[in-house]
């Protein structure tokens, strides 16, 4: 402890703050709306893809590529910009991610093809890894050790409010306005949140920030990264035993481990692995993993289930959600304070229960299921993950030295990334294998004429997103029967991964139990400071 003092204490550290700069409320709220930038345009982008297609007359490969461009590049640069944040702080790599994220959604408005939409998209996932482990290592040096956990809970909870306001902002402009809109309004709300970073941040470095930059271990990780979450992407096109998945799950393999090779003889390693000799930041690690696979994997499927199966569109299917991003609201600064006064052992555990709860409770959805029924899951799994969000973030930031806050953020947005690409594919090949034994046997026993080979493969496609393949001047008797095969199908498959995605979450809430509070809170920014 008596180091860790020295260290908040030292020349090299930050000095006072003196006016607004530097004010931990205000840097919280200059923080919080470049986030809400990054977090709105995730979602946004889901509902806009359609129009996109048709505007630009893009095939559906190259409509996917507009979000894995994003997802590619988010990933395989996080951790280096954590660390960049860590090596010419955090302040500057926060501000450049605002400019650049701003200016690369203008870019994508302006587009008249395609190919610049995921260009820029590429661009934009970039700008937006330089953003996210900046805003959490500027949380981190600001706020004092018994407010941290407070203010994350605030920042988990303009996270959810903008992940709910996402498909319904996004529908409205999509339908009324165009969908180079929902891009182009990210120009404002990142000329707002540069305008309060210049004149809130204070610049903050630790005295034992890197003064070197492992280039090789960037060029290691990346490679080890990108690896992994191409394969995830292309395996639900490949297969999981295709030559072409393995590969790249053996090159990522291989990267990972001349990574970890080259990290014990460098001077100044990207990721110190000593930092991972810390039980609980390993555990929150692996937990952030955990929950994103049963999180985002599971919610994956509830979009094709409210818009394909029962109807909605896209700003009802996103009003339908709001009891799930409502309960993250509302339950990430409750638990903040929870975890300041209890831990996060505690409403960590309880929080994937509940989540674990959610995921069974939705394995027994239908495609009759009520609206006030799906409410009740979606509540019980937000209220399930506000402290996860919160508590798991405090973990690993928390019990990470304050020289590498910014290499822990990105560990973290890392670990969220990954998990959540693996339970998409993962989930979404246990939906086409259940959809493949079903769908068939379905359509045989509704006594619907028989299906060639080419036309049965087809139909289950359509049917592994809930859609019904009723082809055009079918009679409605005959279009009640496809339908209900299809939507019985997918909602069986459906039924099948959120019972594996509890059982993820039952894991998680095990993987909870070795978590504690942040053993080098206490380095980063003095109570005096506020």
């Amino acid at each position: 402890m008596t180091s860790q003092i020295t260290l908040a204490k030292e020349p090299s550290a930050p000095p006072a703050r003196s006016g607004l700069r530097g004010h931990p409320w205000l840097t919280l709220f200059a923080v919080a709306i470049g986030v809400m930038m990054v977090t709105l345009d995730g979602t946004i982008v889901a509902v806009a893809n359609p129009a996109i297609q048709q505007d630009l007359g893009a095939s559906l490969a190259e409509v996917q590529w507009i979000t894995n461009g994003y997802l590619l590049a988010l990933a395989v640069s996080l951790i280096t910009a954590g660390k960049l944040g860590d090596r010419f702080g955090h302040r500057q790599t926060f501000l450049i991610g605002i400019a650049g994220f701003a200016l690369s959604s203008a870019a994508i408005g302006l587009s008249t093809g395609v190919g610049l939409v995921i260009g820029f998209r590429v661009a934009q996932g970039v700008f937006g890894a330089l953003l996210m482990p900046a805003a959490l290592g500027l949380l981190r040096a600001t706020f004092p050790a018994e407010k941290l956990n407070m203010a994350i809970g605030i920042w988990g909870m303009v996270i959810g409010a903008s992940t709910a306001a996402g498909p319904i902002v996004g529908g409205l402009l999509v339908e009324h306005v165009s969908w180079q809109s929902v891009f182009f309004i990210n120009v404002p709300v990142g000329i707002v949140a540069l305008l309060f970073g210049l004149f809130i941040l204070l610049d903050h470095r630790a005295a034992g920030a890197p003064r070197s930059f492992d280039l090789l271990g960037v060029l290691l990780l990346s490679a080890a990264m990108f690896s992994v979450v191409w394969a995830l992407i292309k395996a639900a096109e490949w297969g999981w035993g295709d030559p072409k998945t393995l590969l790249f799950l053996g090159a990522s393999v291989l990267c990972f481990l001349l990574f970890a090779l080259w990290e014990t003889k460098v001077a100044e390693p990207l990721i110190p692995l000593g930092m991972f000799r810390s039980l609980p930041l390993s555990a929150g690690t692996v937990l952030m993993v955990l929950m994103a696979f049963a999180f985002m994997g599971g919610l994956f499927f509830v979009t094709f289930y409210l818009q394909n199966v029962h109807g909605m569109s896209p700003v009802d299917s996103g009003l339908h959600l709001l009891p799930l991003t409502g309960m993250m609201i509302i339950g990430s600064p409750l638990a903040g304070v929870a975890i300041s006064k209890v831990g996060p052992r505690v409403p960590l555990v309880a929080g994937m229960v509940a989540t674990a709860a959610a995921c069974f409770g939705m394995a027994a959805l239908t495609p009759d299921t009520g609206t006030l029924t799906m409410s009740l899951w979606f509540a019980l799994m937000g209220l399930g993950l506000a402290p996860v969000m919160v508590g798991a973030t405090e973990v690993i930031v928390g019990n990470a030295p304050l020289e590498l806050s910014g290499v822990a953020g990105g560990l973290q947005q890392a670990a969220m990334q990954v998990g959540g690409s693996l339970g998409t594919a993962v989930l979404g090949a246990v939906m086409a294998a259940r959809v493949g034994d079903t769908f068939g046997d379905k359509w045989q026993a509704a006594q619907l004429p028989p299906l060639a080979p080419e036309q049965l493969d087809l139909a289950e496609k359509a049917a592994q997103v809930g859609y019904a393949p009723v082809p055009p001047g079918t009679p409605e008797p005959v279009a009640r029967a496809i339908a209900g095969v299809a939507h019985d199908t997918f909602v069986s498959g459906m039924s099948t991964a959120f019972t594996v995605a509890g059982g993820v979450a039952v894991l998680a809430a095990v993987v909870a139990c070795f978590t504690k509070r942040g053993a080098n809170a206490a380095a980063g920014a003095g109570a005096a400071h506020l």
